[in-house]
């Protein structure tokens, strides 16, 4: 192999692994609260473990609400992951729940008044990217990682496939050439499964969806190593198998380690929390900046500080690949978007119940869940090439 050809890998997880089971339900509580309130401010915590969640976290709401009403959301999240097993089921678990009220003195940092504009949940930096490897211009490995999964699920609970359980994990490796991808080069896939299934079963309900997913073009399974359930056994798995945690796949959740990440998680939080909204924002600029054609991969970062309304900083990297230069791009962001936390708000329609969809298989690439995901929108890219000149 030469130094222009090169391997990169990133991973996925279904949405019975213990961690995306804990990011879904606390994205499931926020749309509970947002359905009823779309201004509510909510921050949730989750841990899962073997028959038993536990629930931590603020709410700010006019909602009268119980703690029966959360703890049924919870159970309900789990049942539709589809945990009916010994050590995980829906119907059995116990909740432990500890969610209570917003501090008030962060509440009088974020609130709008009069006098002042509503600012940043809290300080932070976040990060935006795109790229063309796809047509949804996500990078290539993590977009494919998701698809493996999530068609792996839909099988599942249709009953195409019989014997899967819902925890998994998927790992694609690709080959690029001066940049660009040239072949699938590696696939791992880790799939919990029922007791009476060998290894060879199990390869056997896997690798035709691996196929149906990965575009021909560029994955050939003659020419690429496969690795399906490489421990040879996957029956203990879930919450029972392992503890999981809100917010601890935020690589998963975003670009699969091809950019940076600021380090804050995103569901459970409400969007004025500038973790997510202006994570989604960025992700939304660098989007239509790539589909404008001024350049074919885009980095954006955006900073903020704790009750102060407006960025601190704007910063846009098109890695080589600009036709104009990168400050040039960074002068125009403020006539294509407000990036207050309201303007974010506002412009992407983000105070509705639509996060317990986000929660597994990434919040980026989605196209296909219509005017959900409106950060995934390109109408910004015309504008773009007006502004540039382009």
């Amino acid at each position: 192999m030469n130094k222009e050809s090169y391997l990169f890998t990133s991973e996925s997880v279904s949405e019975g692994h213990p961690d995306k089971v804990a990011d879904q339900i606390s994205d499931s509580i926020l749309d509970f609260f947002l359905s009823h309130d779309p201004f509510a401010r909510v921050a949730i915590e989750t841990l899962v473990t073997t028959n038993q969640i536990v629930l931590a976290g603020e709410v700010k709401t006019n909602l009268e609400f119980s703690l029966d009403d959360i703890n049924f959301v919870a159970r309900d999240t789990v049942k539709k992951i589809g945990y009916e097993q010994k050590g995980f089921d829906h119907r059995t678990l116990s909740i432990l729940n500890y969610i209570h009220g917003q501090s008030a003195d962060i509440a009088m940092g974020v609130d709008e008044t009069d006098s002042k504009e509503e600012g940043a949940g809290d300080q932070g930096i976040m990060f935006g990217y795109a790229c063309n490897d796809t047509e949804v211009l996500m990078p290539f490995s993590i977009y494919y990682s998701h698809k493996i999964l999530e068609e792996l699920a839909k099988k599942r609970k249709s009953g195409a496939i019989k014997g899967l359980l819902p925890d998994a994990k998927s790992q694609v490796t690709l080959e690029y050439m001066n940049g660009k991808p040239l072949r699938v080069h590696t696939v791992v896939v880790s799939h919990q499964h029922e007791e009476h299934l060998s290894t060879e079963d199990v390869r056997k309900l896997i690798m035709p969806v691996i196929k149906e997913v990965l575009p021909s073009n560029l994955y050939n399974p003659d020419d690429c190593i496969h690795h399906i359930n490489p421990t040879g056994r996957f029956v203990i798995g879930g919450p029972d198998g392992d503890t999981g945690l809100t917010g601890r796949k935020i690589i998963v959740d975003t670009y699969g380690g091809v950019a940076p990440h600021g380090g804050g998680a995103f569901s459970g939080k409400d969007p004025t929390k500038v973790d997510r909204s202006a994570a989604y924002a960025a992700r939304y600029l660098a989007k239509n900046i790539v589909a404008s054609g001024v350049a074919s991969r885009c980095t954006i970062q955006l900073s903020y500080a704790i009750g102060v309304a407006q960025p601190l900083s704007v910063y846009v990297d098109t890695h080589g690949t600009g036709k104009v230069n990168d400050r040039e791009i960074e002068a125009i962001i403020p006539q294509l978007m407000n990036l207050s936390p309201k303007g974010i708000r506002t412009h992407l329609v983000l105070n509705k119940p639509i996060y317990g969809i986000t929660a597994s298989y990434g919040h980026f690439g989605r196209n296909s869940t219509g005017d959900l995901f409106t950060w995934e929108k390109l109408d910004l890219s015309a504008k773009i090439k007006n502004l540039l000149k382009i």
